[in-house]
Parts: C-alpha cells; structure tokens; sequence
C-alpha cells in the first residue's frame, strides 16, 4: 500500500516575530467555514451555540457570505450538526483545509499592514469587528481588524508562507527604519 501523505501545517517551522510594537504568530489552524445564504450574524451566532461552537469568530465575507473561525479542529460532525442548523438558510463549505491564519499585533501593527494593502486600517474607517477581502502584495487575503491593535490575516495555504515572510521582512525593514531615526555620530578620522 502506497504511504499516505501526512498532514504538515503550513507555516511549521515559522517562529513568533517579536519586536518593538509588533508580534507576528502563525495561528493555529484550527477551522475556518465558510457560510453563504441570507443569514444575519447575531443569528449566525445562534446557530453556532445551538451546534456547539459558541468560541469561534463570526467574520463577514462578502454580501450573504461569512467565515467561521477558531483555533479548534472541528470534526465531520460538528460541521454535520452545524450544516443540519442551517439547513434552508445558508450552505457551508468547510475551508479548514485550504486557508491559514496569520496574526499581527502591537502598537506598530496598523503602520506595517498599510505597506502592503490598500485598506485604510484607520479605526475610525476600519473598527474592531471589520474584515475586508483585499489584497496583501499580491496575494488575496481577508484581513479582519480583531482587537484594538490586532489584525488576522486569512490566506490561501499555498501562500501562507510567502504572506509570512514578507510580513516578517517588512516588520524587520520597520525595525531598521525605527533605529536608524536615532541620531548616529560617525567621528571620522583626521
């Protein structure tokens, strides 16, 4: 019998980014759901406690459409029960499989996104609670503003990686820019 491919997470190898104003972590993978039908949030929210799943997150994904999302693997039937709460509402799709979180904290963590999206993250324009499908570089993302200072960045699993790394370069570009501000007193010699 042929081996069978083993489960790898995406980002495995990929170690919390720390720095002055910025925390940079692979999240777990946990699940993600995809709801589409004419179901509001708060009664989204319902069909999740009536299923069993009152910790995951409610995250809008476009008109009519929704992600489900929590650190905890969910099994067949969870994601049966759910489906069966929703049935004549709205459809699932489990995206569990398929998409990675990426989360970016600190005071810093607005200014770093804004180098590579077009969202104004401005609080006033872009509160907690808001998500937006948009593009990070040039790969497709839903960027969900979570807490005051903490963002969720949703993405493809075959970019998860590249998405990583060039947050991390652009988290240690902002470093060197945030020491190079402070004066340098070169003493050349005579």
């Amino acid at each position: 019998m042929p081996d069978l491919p083993e489960h790898r997470p995406a980002l495995a190898g990929k170690a919390i980014f720390e720095g002055p104003g910025i925390r940079l972590e692979p999240l777990p993978e946990g699940h993600l759901l995809h709801i589409m039908g004419a179901v509001d949030a708060e009664s989204l929210a319902g069909y999740l406690s009536a299923a069993g799943l009152p910790a995951s997150a409610v995250r809008p994904a476009g008109y009519q459409q929704w992600y489900i999302a929590g650190d905890e693997y969910l099994s067949p039937p969870y994601i049966a029960a759910l489906a069966d709460h929703l049935k004549g509402k709205a459809f699932i799709s489990d995206q569990s499989h398929g998409r990675i979180r990426i989360g970016l904290s600190g005071a810093k963590a607005a200014d770093l996104l804004s180098r590579g999206t077009a969202v104004d993250l401005d609080p006033a324009i872009f509160p907690v609670g808001h998500s937006a499908v948009t593009l990070f570089g040039h790969v497709s993302v839903q960027l969900t503003h979570v807490e005051t200072d903490r963002f969720e960045l949703t993405v493809l699993r075959s970019y998860a990686e590249d998405v990583y790394e060039a947050l991390e370069h652009l988290a240690g570009t902002a470093m060197s820019i945030h020491r190079s501000e402070t004066p340098v007193h070169l003493t050349l010699p005579p």
